[in-house]
């Protein structure tokens, strides 16, 4: 809504969201409530998991879609570890619960030092 009580377009939320720059912008844009240790730990995963909200949705209600979709990252995160939802590539591809990929090899840095204060 703007200040006249007349709706957003799509089109409009679209771009007041592309002239963001900030985790916090976001929040105070869509008038979502957060808490600065939640953000401070979490705002990369967050705006991810937002990002992903938004491209599942249908953005026909613009505003109250990117604020819903902002408010359900903010809690998913506000109540679990980053590590536990792993949104990102690089997080993925090192779950301690998948093995190696074929030809990979993980040596632990404890084998590294032992074998190199056997050398000496």
């Amino acid at each position: 809504m703007t200040c006249d009580g007349t709706a957003l377009s799509s089109d409009t939320i679209i771009a007041q969201l592309k002239g963001l720059s900030t985790a916090e912008e976001f929040f105070e844009a869509l008038d979502v409530s957060y808490e600065p240790k939640v953000l401070d730990v979490s705002r990369l995963h967050i705006m991810k998991r937002m990002g992903q909200y938004l491209a599942e949705e249908y953005f026909s209600d613009h505003r109250a879609r990117a604020r819903d979709a902002l408010e359900r990252a903010y809690v998913e995160f506000a109540t679990c570890s980053p590590l536990s939802h792993r949104v990102f590539r690089v997080l993925q591809q090192r779950d301690p619960t998948k093995t190696a990929a074929p030809g990979q090899t993980f040596v632990s840095l404890d084998s590294v030092l032992k074998s190199f204060g056997s050398d000496t």
